[in-house]
């Protein structure tokens, strides 16, 4: 605690849950009429829960109205969906019709959920916040009158002798204010859980709304549509979009900024490309970072291959469109329903087969792999970018483990890497792909990762990777730790890399109460640090 004059302060003046939980308690030991009138005045003067709840009503009001206009619009592009459009080609790239009113059919669904739900999670937050307030005053109305009860302070000479009747005065005041400042911290508590609960759904909505990320006027609507909409085969289409709202951004900037006769070159690329799988792999690379002609490099080894191979080759993780149902848990507290993750037969896996403790940097390489597609291609399909052959993916692959290991002062016996060393290597192998840098937060307790989701699912579902830590103790206090990584979101779910080489989903409650084990096993149920992309 801080002195400010007679005034003591928390160190975090925001945290007003904190500080009121601390007033409360306090008021039940005062000693004296003077100390709680004093603790009584440091709780009034604790701002109330902010937000207009009217405003928010409003503006949720503002986002329904949306929804008629969307609604005929829907009408319009299933009136041409139906026109038989399969051989008509549109746009500067080259893109069929058919396809273009298909993925506009899917854009406008998704606008009108973003609506709905955006207006749906401030509703709520109008709601909670009105009721907050209304908690809190009734709070401060108790805090008043216990503050009437007691009447003037006691000077020097009243301090000397407290009566029996004084002393139940005080025991009966000290119980109102308690009260009054319980539902004070009741109020703050329920608006600042409401409020991340709002930034969570707004985040993820604002996520879903997607083919405006793509924000360029050297392709054409068409384009931009059709390059949002597009998906790897295999697997749920939504679960498995190629290009993240953040990579939509960044090869619009990046196309935008590029010299005329460079931009000319990648378009050609575009407009030659066999697929539209083919194409969002090419701005891809541009997202990453690459130039035009590693970007023209990349195409040639590329050009004409199949959705399938593309996947396999570029795609290092493929969400199965039943990865979402819950069934169950093993005898370790594992889920059942796990994704392999694999380069044919051969598994995205800390040294090859799990066996290797390079967790840390073997979710680094994964991650990298996933956000930057020519990465992928040379550690699947080699120099060439033409291999099949699982044997020798699994050799490049613990290779460059290896290298990111000791590039972070990982142990040369491929075991152990501390946090310092992790921020080192996501800066180093993830930032310049995403154009976000790396902070390290720690989060060990349910407090700290309930604050910490908001940042959490707001990176996954722009497609920037969040690293996470997490430990078990066994009974001797001997401690485990591992490194996997939150790779997407979906509702209330997380999708979990584990470095073992597989995928899994957990739910925010999971992640926030020690429901870990789900993704990995029972030696590891708690996340206690995370690695916040930030710009």
């Amino acid at each position: 605690m801080a002195m400010t004059g007679s005034m003591w302060l928390p160190d975090v003046l925001t945290d007003r849950r904190k500080w009121l939980a601390l007033l409360g308690q306090s008021m039940r030991k005062a000693g004296s009429k003077n100390e709680l009138l004093d603790l009584i005045d440091r709780a009034l003067a604790v701002a109330p829960p902010a937000g207009e709840p009217a405003t928010l009503e409003t503006l949720a009001k503002t986002y329904r109205d949306q929804l008629d206009d969307i609604g005929d619009l829907f009408k319009r592009v299933d009136r041409v969906a139906r026109k038989g459009l399969s051989e008509v080609w549109v746009g500067d790239t080259s893109v069929r019709a058919s396809d273009a009113v298909g993925g506009a059919s899917r854009a406008v669904t998704e606008m009108a959920e973003a609506f709905q739900g955006g207006a749906r999670a401030l509703l709520t937050l109008a709601d909670a916040i009105g009721d907050a307030q209304k908690q809190d005053a009734d709070g401060r109305g108790r805090l008043n009158h216990a503050r009437g009860q007691l009447g003037g302070r006691d000077g020097f000479m009243d301090k000397l002798i407290e009566t029996d009747e004084e002393k139940q005065e005080l025991a009966a005041a000290r119980l109102v204010a308690a009260d009054g400042v319980d539902l004070m911290h009741k109020a703050a508590v329920a608006a600042h859980d409401a409020g991340g609960a709002a930034a969570q759904d707004l985040n993820k909505w604002a996520a879903e709304a997607r083919a405006g990320k793509l924000n360029t006027d050297e392709l054409t609507a068409v384009d931009r549509l059709m390059l949002a909409d597009t998906s790897n085969a295999g697997g749920d289409p939504e679960l498995n979009e190629i290009l993240t709202a953040n990579e939509l951004e960044r090869s619009g900037r990046a196309l935008e900024d590029l010299p005329p006769a460079e931009r000319a070159r990648m378009e050609k690329l575009l407009a030659d490309a066999k697929s539209p799988q083919e194409k969002a792999y090419l701005m891809k690379g541009l997202a990453a970072g690459h130039g035009v002609d590693e970007v023209e490099t990349f195409a040639g080894k590329i050009h004409g291959k199949d959705p399938d191979w593309l996947r396999e080759h570029l795609a290092p993780i493929t969400t199965a469109a039943d990865s979402m149902d819950d069934q169950g848990t093993q005898y370790n507290g594992a889920n059942v329903n796990t994704d392999d993750q694999s380069f044919y037969s051969q598994g995205w896996s800390q040294g090859g087969d799990g066996s290797e403790g390079t967790c840390v940097a073997s979710s680094t390489v994964a991650a990298r792999a996933l956000v930057d597609p020519l990465y992928a291609l040379d550690l699947t399909g080699g120099p060439s970018g033409q291999e099949d052959d699982p044997d020798a993916f699994r050799q490049r692959l613990v290779e460059e483990q290896h290298r990111v290991h000791l590039e972070g002062d990982g142990g040369a016996n491929w075991n152990s890497m501390d946090l310092t060393g992790k921020t080192e290597v996501l800066n180093k192998e993830v930032s310049p792909d995403t154009g976000s840098s790396y902070e390290l937060q720690r989060v060990p307790t349910a407090e700290a990762r309930r604050d910490a989701l908001p940042e959490i699912e707001k990176a996954v579902a722009e497609g920037k990777p969040v690293p996470i830590g997490v430990e078990g103790f066994d009974e001797n206090d001997k401690r485990s730790g591992h490194a996997m990584m939150i790779v997407a979101q979906e509702g209330d779910m997380l999708q979990i890399y584990n470095p073992w080489g597989t995928t899994t989903w957990v739910s925010e409650d999971d992640f926030v109460n020690g429901g870990m084990a789900k993704a990995s096993d029972n030696d590891l149920p708690n996340a206690y640090a995370v690695h916040l992309p930030r710009d």
